[in-house]
Parts: C-alpha cells; sequence; structure tokens
C-alpha cells in the first residue's frame, strides 16, 4: 500500500519534471536568433515525422547545431553537480558540502589550465580536466586512508590539502602564461561556459556523468541510512565503507566530467540541494531525482541568461554565484541563529 508521504514524493517528482521539460522547449528559443515556439515545434515534429521542409535553413543550424549541445550540456551538468552535491552532503552529514570537497574541481581545473598553457585543442584540454581531477580525489582518497580514527574528517581535510596544492598550480600556470593569448584563455575557461560545448564532448561526457547518477540514483535509499551515523547504517546492514567508496566515485566521476567540459561552475551543487532539502525534506528517495531536476532546470535557465542579457556572453560562474553566495550567507546566518 502507497503511503500518503510516498505519494506526496511522487507528486513533487512529476511537478519537478514538468517543470524541467518546461525549461527544456523553453531554453532552445533564447537566444541573439530568436526562435518562436510554433517555429521550434514545427521543426521538431518535421525531423520527427519527416515532413516536408517549411522552416529555414537558419533554424534548423540553430536548433540543432548551436542550441542543442548546450541546452543537453546544461541539463547534463546542472543534474550531475546537484545529485553530487547532495550525495557528498549525505556521507558528510554536513550541509555545507560541495561537489568539489574533495579537490576534483581543483585539480580539473589544473589540468585545464595547464592543457591550454601547452596549446592543446578543446577535446585535450577536457581529457586534461576529467584525467587531473580523477587524480586530485584519488590522491585525496589515499591520504585520508591513514586517518584511521576519524576517515571521513580524513578525506575532507585530504581534498582540501589537495585543492589547494592544484589552485597553487593553477596560479602559478596563470603567472607564466603569456598575457595577450594564454591567459585570457586560461581565465575565461576557470570563469565555466558551455559555449563551445560539441555533441563528441557531450557524448563521451554522458557516460561517467550517466554513470554517476544510476548508481546514486539506485543507493538513494543507502544515503537515507548513512545520514543517521556509522553505527545505525551498519546494523540495517549496510556496508557503510564499500557504500562511501561507491558514493564517492560516483560523484567524483559526475564532477570531473561535468568540469571538464564546462569549467568550473560553482555554487550549483551546494545551493540546488537545499533547495531541494527546503521543498520536499530530508528523504534522500525524493530529495535526489528533485535535486537532479531542479538542478538542471536553474542550470539551463542560467545558460538562458548568460546569453541573452548582454552582448557578450557572461561566464556561468559569475552568474550561480549570484544566487548561490547569497544563498550561503543565509545558510550560515541561520545555523548561527540555531547554535
Amino acid at each position: 500500500m502507497i503511503t500518503k508521504k510516498e505519494k506526496r514524493g511522487k507528486y513533487y517528482i512529476a511537478v519537478f519534471a514538468a517543470l524541467f521539460a518546461a525549461v527544456f522547449v523553453f531554453s532552445f528559443g533564447i537566444g541573439k536568433y530568436p526562435i518562436s515556439p510554433g517555429e521550434l515545434l514545427e521543426v521538431f515534429f518535421g525531423k520527427i515525422t519527416g515532413a516536408a521542409k517549411t522552416w529555414s535553413n537558419e533554424a534548423e543550424l540553430v536548433i540543432f547545431k548551436i542550441r542543442m549541445p548546450r541546452v543537453l550540456a546544461g541539463a547534463m551538468i546542472g543534474a550531475g553537480l546537484s545529485a553530487a552535491g547532495a550525495a557528498y552532503q549525505g556521507i558528510f552529514r554536513n550541509p555545507l558540502v560541495s561537489p568539489d570537497v574533495l579537490g576534483a574541481s581543483a585539480g580539473a581545473g589544473f589540468g585545464a589550465a595547464l592543457a591550454i598553457y601547452m596549446g592543446m585543442n578543446y577535446v585535450m584540454i577536457s581529457a586534461s580536466a576529467f584525467i587531473f581531477g580523477i587524480a586530485a580525489v584519488g590522491a585525496a582518497y589515499i591520504i585520508s586512508t591513514r586517518a584511521r580514527r576519524n576517515p571521513t574528517l580524513g578525506m575532507v581535510l585530504a581534498g582540501i590539502m589537495i585543492s589547494s596544492l592544484f589552485n597553487s598550480g593553477t596560479s602559478f600556470i596563470k603567472l607564466i602564461a603569456d598575457p595577450n593569448n594564454i591567459l585570457p584563455s586560461i581565465t575565461f575557461w576557470l570563469m565555466g561556459s558551455i559555449a563551445g560545448v560539441r555533441e563528441n564532448q557531450l557524448a563521451w561526457a554522458a557516460v561517467p556523468v550517466g554513470a554517476g547518477l544510476i548508481v546514486l540514483l539506485i543507493a538513494r535509499w543507502k544515503l537515507n541510512l548513512l545520514t543517521m551515523g556509522e553505527d545505525e547504517a551498519r546494523s540495517m546492514g549496510v556496508n557503510t565503507k564499500l557504500m562511501r567508496v561507491v558514493i564517492v566515485i560516483s560523484a567524483t566521476l559526475i564532477t570531473a566530467a561535468s568540469v571538464a567540459i564546462s569549467g568550473l561552475i560553482g555554487w550549483v551543487g551546494l545551493v540546488i540541494p537545499h533547495f531541494a532539502r527546503l521543498l520536499v525534506g530530508y528523504d534522500y528517495r525524493v530529495m535526489m531525482p528533485v535535486s537532479m531536476l531542479m538542478g538542471a532546470a536553474f542550470m539551463m535557465l542560467v545558460d538562458n541568461l548568460a546569453r541573452s542579457i548582454a552582448t557578450a556572453e557572461i561566464p556561468l560562474g559569475i552568474l550561480t554565484a549570484f544566487v548561490g553566495a547569497p544563498f550561503f550567507l543565509y545558510l550560515i546566518l541561520d545555523r548561527g541563529n540555531r547554535m
């Protein structure tokens, strides 16, 4: 028998799925070349059914070659970072944890900066960012294994240390880079953008992000147990060490792959899980899919603003900070009032 709580959870998931679908369709019409909803539906319907072409070549080019990759990338990255943030906050039992806590973002930023400095193409830049992002978390995990009394705290501290080292490396590369050509490219990449994402990059990034999201969705009920504490989770038959490793690997794959194709986009993994938690509660069976849908919709909306509110495209990291920083201050003040 389905309980009232389960019905309410399914209702929230359905509502945010509808919101995601609406934002997804709406995003194709926003930009320097506006496309009306009627023209958009005409192109999609014609392509699906094979009807006679009645639309312009420009509209088809904009929809499928320019808007499609970045809308899909925004949805994937927003869902991925939000899910990774929710997972990290659960296993570390800390609401102020974000996906870059173990150094994935810092490592990816260093890898991208190094590749740009060496004059590599965009594909190699993304690959370098992904490899160094994974390596950073791997180093943090190896170091944390030496903290036998409190491995969770050890992992967080190791992540902070690794992040500091990679950030220092990135700063050094920026210091010695050519200020006329290389340095602007590094700086813009670090600000975050999905304007340059293409189909091949989206395809390979979708594999680790998709795999990580599937694992987190399957394991979301065990996250409920991990948030109760190690002893309680073990008493319910959960292998806490194995589950923590699986969740960290999944969230790391998502974070590294997302950062590899978009650059550093902060605050999404911190803020969106909190919004979802405020709306639907702490049950990860509902909160995880709602976080993913909300994060995807949020990222697409931010990208719509980035390409429409100014003559030059605004980096996504700037816009997400305008939302994330005030909310972070709210969290600090709210927690301070409860102490």
